[in-house]
């Protein structure tokens, strides 16, 4: 990239968030931050009304905008095909919000970009998995990441595991997406504890008007870490696959709440954190001879009793 497109880069950058650190641009950019300061400093003799906070970062001063930006052939494409995932992933508030957004970019693009992207509309499918987990549903998303935004608390009726309809007030945290599924993380007032909530699962979303202040877990990586000790309902499980099993499992494994993995001597262990380890028996059952539990021993007793319950099964036939 040569300097006049970086500083165009590092000016949008800029009007992308309230401050940007110094090193978020160097990052970036794989540059020094020396280079940043020159940098900026350009932008600045330029006319460009930069501020900065000593020990914070820089910040465009309220009131300035570039001209609308075109966008690059890759950016669109790449704007195409997360409407794609955005389509298969998201509910219909978010998808309703994201083909605003696509429709505004293909506006501004020229026409040999507008067909490069016909094309390739009719040639790229994201194929939902085939596992008998349900669809997101519901339209809370983007209700939800209003309130994740505005630290607000809301009101759920929300269907717990046992499909009991409950209504409990939360403080929503973040969000993230696991099991083929998007969940919310939220401190519920009515357990007096941090907790998992499956957005496909709440019926019905109230804002309560009020706000919260943040509890001692700040960001998703701190209660993802915290999550087996703070939600009774999320089980750990140890896997070891045999090697020549794991490498057809990378896509399934993320439906049965894939945490991280290590590679051994012809084996790799995998870390799953679920709230139905039946499910996740009945998925490791398939690998015969090729998967080992370690540290489960819920999950073990599962499984034995699936077995049995086959080879029940199977010598009953062979005797009729």
């Amino acid at each position: 990239m040569n300097r006049l497109d970086r500083l165009t880069a590092i000016l949008i950058q800029l009007q992308s968030k309230k401050i940007v650190k110094a090193e978020e641009i160097a990052d970036r950019f794989e540059i020094s931050l020396r280079t940043v300061y020159r940098d900026v400093k350009s932008l600045m003799e330029a006319g460009v009304p930069i501020g900065s906070q000593a020990g914070t970062g820089y910040f465009i001063v309220d009131g300035y905008h570039l001209p609308p930006v075109m966008f690059s052939q890759e950016e669109a494409s790449a704007m195409m095909m997360a409407g794609k995932l955005v389509e298969r992933m998201t509910d219909q508030s978010v998808r309703v919000a994201f083909e605003g957004a696509l429709m505004k970019i293909k506006s501004v693009l020229n026409e040999a970009q507008k067909d490069h992207l016909e094309i390739l509309q009719d040639h790229i499918e994201v194929l939902r998995p085939s596992t008998n987990l349900p669809a997101q549903s519901g339209n809370f998303l983007t209700d939800l990441q209003k309130a994740v935004a505005g630290k607000q608390v809301v009101q759920l009726n929300y269907f717990s595991n046992q499909n009991e309809l409950t209504q409990r007030e939360v403080e929503p945290i973040g969000l993230f997406y696991y099991s083929a599924a998007w969940h919310l993380i939220a401190w519920c007032r009515l357990r007096n504890g941090f907790r998992d909530f499956r957005s496909d699962r709440i019926k019905e979303l109230k804002q309560t008007g009020t706000t919260f202040e943040p509890r001692s877990i700040s960001t998703m990586q701190e209660y993802f870490n915290s999550l087996q000790q703070a939600n009774a309902e999320m089980k750990t499980a140890i896997v070891l696959f045999d090697k020549k099993e794991a490498m057809y499992i990378n896509n399934s494994r993320h439906y049965f709440g894939f945490v991280s993995e290590e590679q051994l001597e012809g084996q790799v262990r995998m870390k799953f954190l679920t709230a139905d380890l039946s499910m996740m028996a009945r998925w490791l059952l398939s690998y015969g001879r090729g998967v080992e539990i370690e540290g489960s021993e819920e999950l073990k007793s599962i499984l034995q009793s699936l077995v049995e319950e086959l080879q029940e099964h199977y010598l009953r036939l062979t005797h009729k």
